[in-house]
């Protein structure tokens, strides 16, 4: 019989000693046989099931073109075979053919009724528009030895919720994106890449089908630093294309006035303690999912090369952007300090995270509606 493990649940070092031959499949959506799923693997001891994708395919709710889903998906399949895995699969929906190949699992989705997928319960319906559409994207990848692969997911996903939650007559949602883009994946083992051109053209047309159905006002929120350059791109470009929209984005969450403070107020690290796995990312674990969290691994690492111009902290110091590789400032993943978080600072900072990002929904709209009606009364070009 074969065991299923949820990868995401492991930390890099979990991930770097998996025996190579283990199985390792990236569903789109859920509701399928574990029974059927391990036959047509081979019926192998172990298999690792990474994170489901919630939505793209024909079927979930929300379908862009199969090439989009199909890039986006290859690179992450890549991601797993450049760190020795050969027995990658992705595992689909009966019918659904994204050019992978032998790479493919197909199976009919069982155990939902009607063999529905259950991202379909997140998808915005036709009397949300109107709201904002909250789009968060959290990411796999390393996070030091103590925490989760899963931690950007596991952080955006629970801002967005609270954000929703907190303004349900002006918010609503899609189900969280659990991969995005890390440029320094190979530092690390277990650290999944989409792409940065595959991730930008994959939202630009998530964007495309909401336009579609009449959405106007969209706010991308990441939970991974290395998804928000490519962001920045994606609402450059929808808006564009769809002049009527507002699409808007943030480096990552605290990272405004309140933000900033409300980190400051309770830390309890100098700077470069919460550049990544540090005490931020640290806490708000401790608070969403303590077990998860392996506080007797905990590596603290802030000797980070810091100048003028150039530092690392949560906010990431000065006017110099640049991308040296992780290896020359930290032996485990880690930039912080892990072990000064506490599970009390995690609330409190998520309730903040949760606060800031609900006033941008208001300033989204407040945008939206103001510049609809300079338009409507004719302003500059639009008169002409």
């Amino acid at each position: 019989m074969t065991t299923f493990f949820s990868y995401e649940e492991l930390t890099w070092p979990k991930v770097y000693d998996l025996p190579r031959d283990t199985p390792l499949v990236i569903p789109l959506g859920t509701g399928y046989s574990r029974e059927r799923l391990a036959s047509a693997l081979g019926n192998p001891p172990r298999a690792g099931l990474l994170p489901p994708i919630p939505f793209g395919w024909i079927g979930s709710g929300l379908f862009v073109p199969e090439r989009l889903l199909g890039a986006y998906l290859g690179n992450l399949l890549d991601s797993l075979r450049d760190d020795g895995f050969p027995r990658v699969y992705a595992l689909t929906p009966q019918g659904i053919d994204l050019g992978l190949g032998p790479a493919r699992i197909a199976l009919t989705l069982e155990d939902m009724p009607g063999g529905r997928s259950q991202a379909q319960a997140q998808i915005p319906s036709d009397r949300d528009r109107g709201k904002v559409v909250v789009i968060p994207i959290g990411h796999t990848e390393q996070h030091g030895y103590h925490l989760p692969m899963s931690t950007d997911t596991l952080i955006i996903d629970a801002i967005a919720q609270g954000v929703v939650k907190a303004t349900p007559q002006r918010a609503t949602r899609l189900a969280v994106m659990p991969y995005g883009v890390s440029t320094h994946r190979q530092a690390f083992a277990g650290t999944l890449n989409a792409g940065g051109r595959a991730f930008e053209d994959f939202w630009l047309g998530v964007i495309e089908v909401l336009v579609g159905r009449g959405f106007e006002r969209f706010y991308l929120i990441s939970g991974h630093g290395g998804n928000c350059s490519f962001l920045t791109n994606v609402i450059k470009y929808a808006g564009d294309r769809h002049p009527r929209i507002f699409c808007a984005t943030a480096w990552l969450y605290l990272s405004g006035p309140k933000g900033v403070a409300a980190l400051q107020e309770h830390r309890r690290s100098e700077q470069g303690g919460m550049g990544h796995a540090g005490e931020l990312e640290t806490s708000l674990i401790l608070h969403l999912k303590p077990e998860l969290a392996d506080m007797d691994q905990v590596v603290d690492e802030t000797d980070f090369i810091a100048t003028a111009s150039y530092a690392m902290d949560w906010v990431e110091g000065g006017p110099l952007v640049a991308n040296p590789p992780w290896y020359d400032d930290t032996a485990t993943g880690s930039y912080g300090a892990g072990s000064l978080a506490t599970a009390e600072n995690g609330e409190r900072w998520l309730l903040s995270a949760i606060a800031e990002k609900a006033d941008h929904v208001e300033e989204i709209h407040i945008q939206h509606e103001r510049r609809r009606a300079r338009r409507n009364e004719g302003f500059g070009q639009w008169g002409s």
